[in-house]
């Protein structure tokens, strides 16, 4: 909602304008610089190509990646630190891309050449030559063009058997990334790893029983969208598969200085556009739509089921604060009754559960998953929150270090115990000796007629 009572300063369109083209014109000279310095001193070879999207059918097949100069460094491991997950961040967003890369990318009997753009991107789309397997996943090939850096690429295979697609957003859907929050969103994204990270409570099971659909095949597709750069691509990638979430091609957002594009894509538009891309790209299957209150999901979704009626069989909003009554769940509110009169079912959920609930009702997951989903749903919720888990390692940290620290004062002390006793044995043993030196000589001088006690 815009504020009218307060708008923001903008600068003039002409001048921000010509602030975008300097940017990106100088972006560009500076890419032009590098490349020649790689080419004078021979650095930067490649080393590794990130595989992000691939999905497709008997018709066609798109896949996208990236080439690096070296691959991600570092993590995700369970005693990581803070200081540990910010330089691991740090590397991802420092990659080294490389451009103008020539790669050959095979799948199925076919064989295409394409080249990286100025930041590392490649993007190949080709027509199989040979049979889908009645599996959903396959795997492309993707090498260097003289055959060097062979690379696996999964490829998402959207079959005769898929009766639903699935296309859901991340932050605050799947994972707990506190985005109305920026301080909380920014703790979480360069101080934490996908180890660190927690999932929202079901989700791993509601999204397996979606896949599985209701007749437990398994066939139908799941594809995820989110606001996060493709930086985060691979915490994204271990994070699912480190909470048992089924993987899916992955759009994300890109970082930098295009035309167009000016740093970020503005909004979550994005996220509309690659939802219109999918439903249209794949039109035998209806769609569930995931999102959350807390982004603009509400919004873009009642606009899809506007656009595709009955092609979307439901939307779930997951609702960020269920436990009050805030601004996100007017907004939210406001678009279900946005589209009440297109028959699309939109339902704001408080957890996986009630979404479970919904989707058995209406023939989209097996009936007997919901009470698994809802146990699922209790486990997680009896999980320490990841405030309650750091702040817990933090305690047990301390406990170790003063027990560490006690034990080590211990040891000092009986050790001063030790020489005190020593030390006052020896000084006993000589006032004796001294105390019966002095005796002798009383004893002497006196003709021997006393005897001091010993």
């Amino acid at each position: 909602m815009t504020d009218t009572t307060n708008p923001k300063p903008r600068w003039p369109a002409h001048i921000r304008q010509h602030l975008e083209t300097l940017v990106i014109d100088t972006d560009e000279h500076l890419d032009r610089a590098r490349r020649r310095m790689r080419g004078k001193f021979r650095y930067g070879t490649p080393r590794h190509i990130a595989t992000h999207v691939a999905h497709g059918d008997e018709a066609q097949v798109l896949l996208m990646g990236r080439v690096l100069a070296e691959a991600p460094q570092g993590g995700p491991k369970d005693d990581d630190g803070w200081w540990d997950n910010l330089l691991n961040t740090y590397r991802r967003f420092e990659s080294d891309e490389l451009p103008d890369v020539a790669l050959t990318v095979r799948f199925r009997g076919a064989k295409t050449q394409v080249v990286t753009d100025h930041e590392g991107y490649y993007v190949a789309q080709l027509t199989p030559q040979l049979p889908q397997a009645d599996t959903l996943w396959d795997t492309a090939s993707i090498s260097l063009d003289d055959g060097t850096l062979i690379t696996p690429q999964p490829v998402l295979q959207v079959g005769a058997g898929a009766r639903i697609g699935i296309i859901s957003d991340i932050d605050d859907t799947i994972l707990h990334s506190g985005i109305t929050n920026w301080k909380t969103a920014a703790q979480l994204t360069f101080l934490h790893n996908a180890r660190t990270r927690k999932p929202l409570k079901g989700v791993a099971l509601l999204y397996q029983a979606l896949q599985a659909g209701a007749d437990g095949a398994g066939r139908n597709p799941i594809f995820y969208v989110s606001s996060s750069p493709w930086n985060l691509h691979d915490l994204l990638e271990d994070f699912m598969e480190l909470n048992a979430i089924p993987p899916g091609p992955t759009f994300l957002r890109d970082i930098g200085t295009d035309a167009g594009k000016f740093i970020k894509t503005q909004g979550h538009g994005h996220k509309l556009e690659h939802a219109r891309t999918l439903i249209n790209r794949y039109p035998q299957l209806r769609w569930v739509l995931l999102g959350d209150s807390g982004q603009h999901d509400a919004e873009l979704y009642a606009q899809a089921a506007q656009e595709f009626g009955d092609r979307i069989a439901a939307i779930y909003i997951r609702d960020v604060d269920p436990l009050v009554d805030s601004a996100y769940d007017t907004g939210a509110t406001a678009q279900i009754e946005r589209i009440a009169g297109t028959g699309v079912p939109m339902l704001l959920a408080s957890d996986s559960r009630a979404m479970a609930e919904h989707a058995a009702s209406i023939g989209l997951i097996a009936p007997g998953t919901v009470q698994a989903i809802s146990l699922d749903v209790a486990r997680d919720a009896a999980r320490p929150t990841l405030g309650e888990a750091v702040t817990d390692a933090a305690v047990d940290r301390v406990q170790d270090v003063t027990g560490e620290t006690v034990d080590k004062a211990k040891l000092v002390a009986q050790e001063a115990v030790t020489v005190v006793s020593d030390v006052a044995t020896e000084t006993a043993g000589k006032a004796r000796n001294s105390v019966k030196e002095a005796a002798s000589v009383v004893k002497h001088a006196t003709g021997g007629s006393r005897t001091p006690p010993d």
